[in-house]
């Protein structure tokens, strides 16, 4: 493999930027209330923050193991942030937005191919692995900074709702992504801490960790713990249940708008 970089190679892929540029019309949309369906505009607008989002946390991946020593990265394509060049686009993307579109919950992605063989030291493998979850880290804080800012004076409700949806959404993914179960990245932050012998062990189980830590979820009393513990959060962020519930119930638009949300949107 030619570990020459090429300027294609880190040059922004025409996709996402055109993913990008259409996030940003349907923001403004909903800012404006452009649109004859709000939740139309709110839609494609959280479901284009989202996919970026995504695309953002695998390009920390890889940008972190190039500066850590995997040259190939670049021939890969992961640095020009093209949702279509990861390993498992259906991982990566497809699940995650059919998981918002379904149940409202960020489902981890995971799709770079990194040469560990080409990276010395142990922090650097942590660091590639927890790079990808502290990109939703950073996102959230983002999201939630009109509301910790106190400065939604001005903002409409629409928006504002698609904010506090999209810092949940963000927030976990992050939390579902530093579980150390194999597969997650987690797990990639503690396994070069284990000895060789755990590591054989516990690799066969790596395809099955996500699968695994869905299926807690459906526990009823390890869900709510979940959701609780997300709002807390949210609301130590200035992130109300009210924003969070009429921004998913503003996303859902195919099932109708909630009469208390409807009333706040058009305050």
């Amino acid at each position: 493999m030619t570990t020459a970089f090429q300027r294609s190679d880190r040059r922004i892929s025409p996709v996402f930027l055109g993913i990008a540029a259409v996030t940003a019309v349907s923001g403004w949309a909903v800012w404006t209330d452009f649109a004859s369906n709000p939740g139309i505009a709110a839609f494609i607008f959280i479901t284009g923050a989202w996919i970026v989002s995504l695309c953002l946390h695998e390009y920390a991946h890889a940008r972190t193991a190039l500066h850590s020593g995997d040259i190939s990265i670049g021939a890969k394509g992961y640095l020009t942030l093209n949702p279509l060049k990861y390993t498992h686009a259906l991982l990566s993307i497809v699940l995650p937005v059919l998981f918002v579109i379904m149940g409202g919950i960020g489902l981890p992605g995971g799709a770079v191919f990194i040469e560990r063989n080409r990276i010395q030291g142990r922090w650097r493998h942590s660091l590639i692995s927890a790079a990808g979850p502290l990109t939703n880290v950073l996102f959230a804080v983002v999201c939630t900074a009109p509301f910790w800012l106190h400065t939604l004076n001005g903002v409409p409700a629409g928006f504002r709702f698609a904010l506090g949806f999209l810092a949940l959404l963000q927030l976990t993914a992050a939390i579902l992504n530093f579980v150390p179960v194999p597969g997650l990245d987690g797990y990639g932050v503690i396994e070069p801490w284990l000895s060789y012998k755990i590591r054989r062990q516990v690799e066969p189980f790596a395809p099955f960790g996500l699968i695994a830590v869905f299926a807690i979820l459906f526990i009823p009393s390890v869900n709510q713990g979940f959701f609780d513990a997300i709002d807390a959060i949210l609301r130590g962020l200035g992130v109300t249940d009210i924003d969070t519930f009429c921004g998913q119930n503003l996303y859902r638009f195919w099932e109708g708008r909630d009469q208390f949300c409807q009333a706040g949107f058009f305050q």
